[in-house]
């Protein structure tokens, strides 16, 4: 998968929009910054969030990290794989590192995103707290 398509947040989180279903995760540059994850805590399928609203958590060598929903939606999968591999994030953040698939509430929450340009000018100047 290409970076191409995604959206990300000012919380690190990428999101791709495919029909209804949002996959979500975090970007490289987050997953450089935490370092080594060693466990992650999925959302529960079925459980509505609210665009920014907490859904999941990261936990690496250093912290643990709160992951917010870039739209707002329902769960309906998760990446089961992070149970047992939570360094699939570390290896393949915008890839098989995926953490939770929302059923979009309202897409056009999209557009308050930033594409990829704007996500690395606004890290590259400064915004890049998580």
């Amino acid at each position: 998968m290409s970076l191409e398509g995604l959206k990300f947040s000012k919380t690190h989180e990428w999101v791709r929009l495919e029909g209804s279903q949002a996959t979500v995760g975090i970007t490289q540059h987050a997953q450089e910054e935490i370092s080594d994850v060693v466990f992650v805590e999925l959302p529960k399928i079925g459980r509505t969030f609210a665009q920014a609203e907490e859904a999941a958590v990261v936990e690496s060598v250093k912290a643990a990290f709160s992951i917010y929903a870039p739209i707002a939606g329902t769960v309906t999968r998760v990446n089961e794989v992070l149970i047992k591999d939570p360094g699939l994030i570390n290896r393949s953040a915008t890839e098989q590192g995926w953490i939770f698939v929302l059923e979009a509430k309202n897409p056009a929450e999209m557009d308050s995103l930033m594409d990829l340009q704007k996500y690395e000018e606004w890290v590259k100047g400064g915004g890049a707290g998580h």
